[in-house]
């Protein structure tokens, strides 16, 4: 395991939002959804592409609160700008969980 100093860790920017819509990512390689997350109103929305499709469906995504990294550069991924980088762990199977707040917080929070 490498070391980073605490000013490395600081420079990411990982904060609360919640997924205000959710769709298939049609031209995706692998299956993935297509995120709209509401980072409130000094972040605002923004959009991601995640493999999470194998324990969640758009439905059941939607209200829910997330992770992710915001100061990453937008990639684009099978035609979809990705702004952000949501956040996840595998489980046993190698199968994304999503990480995010065990209770209710205000969008826009900085994990610290």
């Amino acid at each position: 395991m490498s070391r980073i100093s605490l000013e490395d860790f600081q420079r990411l920017d990982v904060r609360v939002g919640t997924i205000v819509a959710a769709r298939q990512h049609p031209k995706a390689r692998k299956p993935a959804y297509v995120l709209e997350i509401d980072f409130g109103p000094e972040l605002g929305r923004r959009t991601s592409s995640a493999q999470i499709t194998d324990h969640y469906t758009p439905e059941a995504l939607v209200g829910r609160q997330v992770l992710a990294v915001i100061n990453l550069p937008p990639r684009r991924i099978a035609g979809v700008v990705s702004e952000v980088l949501t956040l996840g762990v595998p489980d046993r199977e190698g199968r994304v969980v999503l990480v995010g707040p065990e209770r209710p917080v205000p969008d826009g929070g900085r994990l610290f």
